[in-house]
């Protein structure tokens, strides 16, 4: 029997489980459960409903593995169920009327590309305070985007996928996806446009 892990795609792992092998399973949660999780995290911004909607997620991947059609994309099919999830529990918060200003910023991990802006390495003070200002507005400035904005904004940005790749998640054409992507864009350079001079005022 090949191995499951190594050189095995994840629609060859999908398959695999299909067929009964659970270590196949096993596998897919070891490559996707964090990339899922950061993905879900920065859509609802709590960390503990995050890790509850990543468990969900892979619920429902058991549930529907057999609507999984060999000739399908993993990544496509996971991240929809993954975005879809995302869009019912931000339905359920609105109705609550849950501030999710308010809601604590989990910083801790990695940020993503567009946090890289200020050099790493040593710092003053001065500077760390900037940077930890700048990582605030930016935080602040994608909780701004539309929801339709954020989701492509993240899926590009934090999970680096296709445009082609992300219209089919989230089910509409390239073209309305490069779209969002673009006013996203536009957005957040206003608001980190208005920070630039305060960044290099650090020394």
């Amino acid at each position: 029997m090949a191995a499951v892990q190594g050189d095995a795609t994840d629609e060859m792992l999908m398959v695999r489980y299909q067929r009964g092998e659970r270590e196949a399973f096993a596998e897919l949660v070891r490559r996707h459960n964090r990339p899922i999780y950061n993905f879900v995290r920065r859509q609802l911004r709590v960390s503990s409903l995050a890790e509850d909607v990543t468990q969900d997620v892979f619920m429902r991947l058991v549930q529907n593995a057999a609507e999984f059609k060999h000739e399908a994309r993993f990544l496509t099919w996971l991240y929809t169920i993954a975005r879809n999830l995302c869009v019912d529990q931000t339905r359920r918060r609105k109705h609550r009327k849950h501030a999710s200003l308010d809601a604590p910023m989990d910083t801790s991990e990695e940020s993503g590309s567009l946090m890289d802006v200020i050099p790493s390495g040593e710092m003053s003070s001065d500077r760390k305070s900037v940077n930890k200002q700048l990582h605030e507005t930016m935080q602040r400035a994608i909780e701004g985007l539309s929801e339709e904005q954020r989701e492509v904004f993240l899926m590009r940005e934090f999970l680096d996928m296709p445009f082609k790749q992300i219209a089919d998640v989230v089910g509409v054409p390239e073209n309305t996806v490069k779209s969002r992507m673009r006013y996203a864009l536009e957005k957040l350079r206003l608001e980190l446009d208005e920070y630039k001079d305060v960044a290099k005022a650090a020394p």
